[in-house]
């Protein structure tokens, strides 16, 4: 029996691994220049040239991500007890880009470090400005903490565009206001492999991460720290976004569908969701990517373009999943309260 759990909790996971190994090779292979296995065997080095300074880089920034940006999707849902924070919807991903041009504009000469730098100090930052709030509003619903998280962005990315475009550098920050691909080499990508070790301290603090989503009384029972595993596991999902627009630009929606995808079929507990989570981010960015390549071959659309039609839609979906079966499980714990037969219960269930 233990054995055939086993199988049916890891089956997915397997699943998902091999899915995205293929579509690992297939990538490597798509692209305006012609490239094959056959030609690489054959020592052609002009391919191998194309192959280890852009196809393998891309493939890797892709893979980092998709996971990052899913990773630190589910911890901020786990967080903040709202399967609708994320990144996007938390304006981490804003106050990334107001990082970026505020080194753009005080330090012009900077490298590709020191921007990053002022990345994640405003992501992280605009990360905790933004919990801080939604921990003082009176009425959580479930629409409501992502719709201020949403306002609070646009504040922030209203104030970006208009220093933007006051110092004229409106040109120089469009390279982080629309997530591609296309720009990664080999060289000026390895800031995002940052999100590995980040990933990692995730799954290692994913039972505080669980704890601290069940509020602040049940932590501190429990002898957890409430706002210290708040404030660190929000730490880490904003490194991984900085991290990840820095090199590639915005790329919304990731953090927000995934993680509620894999719930579906996976459950809420984030240690037994985060490695599937991070495949299916994985994937979804590389489909997503490889679609961009190819729709308009030999010209290249923007990931973010496919990312936000595609998770516009998943998202309207999940939006209604949610809605309906929440109702439906009101519905219900009404109709087990009205299953009582004294008088008390229903008065009690009612009060509740």
């Amino acid at each position: 029996m233990k054995g055939e759990n086993l199988i049916k909790q890891f089956r997915s996971t397997f699943v998902l691994a091999v899915l995205l190994l293929v579509l690992s090779c297939c990538s490597l292979f798509v692209g305006v220049i012609e490239m094959n296995p056959q030609a690489l065997l054959a020592g052609n080095l002009n391919l191998w040239e194309i192959f280890l300074i852009s196809r393998l880089p891309r493939l890797l920034a892709i893979l980092c991500t998709g996971v990052g940006m899913s990773v630190a999707g589910l911890i901020m849902q786990q967080l903040c007890s709202n399967k609708f924070v994320s990144p996007t919807t938390g304006a981490t991903i804003s106050s990334a880009q107001f990082g970026i041009l505020l080194a753009l504009l005080f330090m012009p000469t900077s490298t590709l470090w020191t921007r990053a730098f002022f990345a994640f100090a405003a992501a992280v930052l605009g990360t905790w400005i933004f919990v801080w709030f939604i921990q003082r509003l009176q009425f959580k619903d479930v629409v409501m903490v992502p719709l201020v998280g949403i306002m609070f962005g646009n504040v922030i990315g209203g104030m970006t565009t208009y220093l933007a475009y006051k110092y004229e550098m409106t040109q120089a920050l469009s390279s982080w206001l629309v997530g591609h691909f296309s720009l990664v080499l080999k060289g000026r990508y390895e800031i995002v492999w940052l999100t590995v070790p980040m990933v990692v301290l995730a799954f290692l603090f994913a039972n505080h991460f669980n704890i601290v989503g069940m509020g602040k009384d049940f932590s501190q029972n429990l002898g957890v720290s409430y706002n210290l595993v708040l404030f660190a596991g929000l730490t880490i999902a904003a490194m991984i976004t900085a991290s990840i627009v820095v090199v590639v630009g915005a790329i919304s929606y990731v953090g927000l569908i995934v993680p509620n995808v894999v719930a579906m079929y996976k459950g809420d507990k984030i240690r037994g969701t985060l490695v599937d989570t991070a495949l299916f981010g994985a994937i979804f960015v590389l489909v997503c990517d490889m679609i961009g390549r190819v729709v308009i071959f030999p010209y290249e659309l923007p990931i973010e373009l496919i990312v936000g039609v595609l998770g516009s839609l998943i998202f309207i979906a999940l939006l209604f999943y949610r809605i309906k079966y929440g109702r439906k499980a009101i519905r219900l714990g009404g109709a087990r309260t009205s299953g009582c037969a004294a008088m008390p219960c229903l008065k009690g269930g009612a009060e509740q």
